[in-house]
């Protein structure tokens, strides 16, 4: 029975506009709850403890470094194809490459990132140049910087049990040499111009430190904050890796972007 006043009387779901509201509502909960549900799945692996230290810090110099400690344990170099950021990983950049070649050495117990052994733009060769390639010798126990042009020429204990990062060499404790090796010899890449850098570093307690400016800077600039900064008393060495838009970080705290190109290869942590 209508009411005496005339008023309307609410419909409920089971009448034809009511339904109409009733089903619109109900879309409306559904797109809420699965938008959650994507930020919350997105964002969980940030969420999940991680097998590194996080540290942020400036030189006087001005160069702004984020860093990322970890036990060489949990590294792992992985091939790539997106940019840095499309990747659920924690981790940086890795070396040089061009197209869809690795052009730095990427090697984990004797296999390269991609490819087979041997191949051109596997990971196996440092192309052109015997470059600076970081290596933790897991059987030994120990990280060394080794100038090679090819992972076969490595000195490991144990080739079933390493891995080897290419790029440039630092020198951390060369002053006087380091631009005679990474530059002259070595040729890294635009030296004196302004850009992004990256690269990873290793100290005499065992950490390997995995590093990308937000700060636009020469590689002598990088190099000297390196050396304040991370690690000051500790830090042996390191090298430096690809640089400017491939100078890409994901971490719980923060992630750098570089300017989003697709990397070829990254250093992930485990």
């Amino acid at each position: 029975m209508w009411p005496s006043n005339g008023a309307a009387r609410t419909k409920g779901p089971g009448s034809p506009s009511g339904l109409g509201r009733w089903a619109a509502a109900s879309a409306a909960a559904a797109v809420i709850f699965l938008g959650v549900l994507a930020m919350l799945l997105w964002g969980s692996r940030f969420l999940l403890p991680h097998a590194y230290t996080y540290y942020e810090t400036a030189a006087d110099n001005g160069v702004k470094l984020h860093a990322l400690a970890a036990s060489p344990e949990h590294i792992e170099l992985r091939a790539a194809d997106r940019p840095l950021e499309d990747y659920r990983v924690y981790g940086i950049n890795g070396g040089f490459f061009y197209n869809d070649a690795v052009l730095s050495i990427a090697v984990n117990d004797d296999r390269p990132v991609q490819v087979a052994a041997g191949d051109y733009g596997s990971g196996w060769f440092n192309a052109k140049y015997a470059r600076g390639t970081l290596v933790w010798d897991a059987a030994a126990g120990r990280f060394s910087v080794q100038v090679v042009s090819a992972a076969a020429e490595l000195s490991v204990t144990d080739r079933g049990r390493y891995f080897a990062q290419g790029g440039v060499s630092m020198k951390l404790r060369d002053d006087a040499g380091w631009r005679a090796a990474a530059v002259d010899a070595e040729h890294l890449p635009y030296p004196d111009e302004e850009r992004l850098r990256s690269g990873l570093v290793y100290d005499d307690a065992g950490r390997l430190w995995l590093i990308v400016t937000s700060t636009r800077c020469t590689a002598e600039a990088f190099r000297t904050a390196v050396k304040e900064t991370i690690a000051p008393s500790s830090a042996v060495d390191g090298i430096f890796l690809d640089g400017d838009g491939s100078s890409q970080l994901n971490a719980a705290e923060i992630k750098l972007h570089g300017d989003s190109r697709d990397l070829r290869q990254i250093i992930a942590i485990q």
